[in-house]
């Protein structure tokens, strides 16, 4: 299991700091949650730019870039200057699956892997046969848009159900989660076959980063 942290709730103020901790304490990437304030409610594209230059500069620990935004394209071309791991998008955010599969490309044809998040309510069936095409499937555990809320346990099944059709089918594609993930529900999210979990406030606001990480990999 790795473990990507979220910085979305990290405090402008101290945030290299924090940073440096996270990066010390074990974590295998920042997670950066890009929002237009158009796809979802809020808005974080100036806050995770800025988060992301600060990276570039002073860590090697991966991107893991999450666009929750409307003009894919346009925030692909501005995220994949900082050489992130995977540039995640939403299912939900193209018209049709050609889109879907040229944005793809693209990423790929910039020396980053793809992902495929899906919100909560979309089914993991519509996006079996973009699963090819990509490197990690991100199952949104929340409805997207806003940190601290609690975990969804419907969204378990859907990651069991997709496992099993990436385990038939002997695809090489990595599960991820995303949304409410703390101590309590992560052997949940392990036992249905997840390979990545995506936390922000479970680790940020805990005493002890390193502590916190150690067990969630554990």
């Amino acid at each position: 299991m790795e473990v990507a942290t979220s910085i979305l709730s990290v405090k402008k103020e101290n945030c290299i700091q924090t940073f440096y901790n996270l990066e010390t304490a074990g974590t295998d990437y920042f997670h950066i949650d890009v929002m237009d304030g158009k796809f979802v409610k809020n808005n974080t594209v100036e806050l995770m730019t800025e988060y992301s230059e600060y990276l570039n500069s002073i860590t090697n620990i991966p991107l893991d870039v999450h666009l929750m935004v409307e003009d894919v394209i346009s925030f692909i071309k501005s995220f994949i200057i900082f050489e992130p791991r995977n540039i995640t998008i939403h299912y939900e955010a193209a018209k049709d699956k050609k889109e879907l599969l040229d944005w793809i490309s693209y990423i790929k044809e910039n020396n980053s892997k793809a992902g495929i998040s899906i919100k909560p309510n979309t089914n993991v069936e519509e996006i079996y046969d973009i699963l090819p095409y990509i490197h990690t499937v991100l199952i949104m555990t929340v409805e997207p848009g806003e940190g601290g809320q609690d975990l969804l346990l419907e969204t378990i099944q859907k990651i069991r159900k997709i496992k099993e059709y990436i385990d038939k089918n002997s695809l090489d594609v990595d599960i991820e989660a995303d949304g409410g993930i703390n101590l309590n529900n992560i052997e949940e999210l392990k036992d249905a076959g997840c390979d990545i979990v995506v936390v922000g406030t479970g680790i940020i606001n805990s005493d002890n980063y390193k502590e916190t990480i150690g067990k969630m990999k554990s």
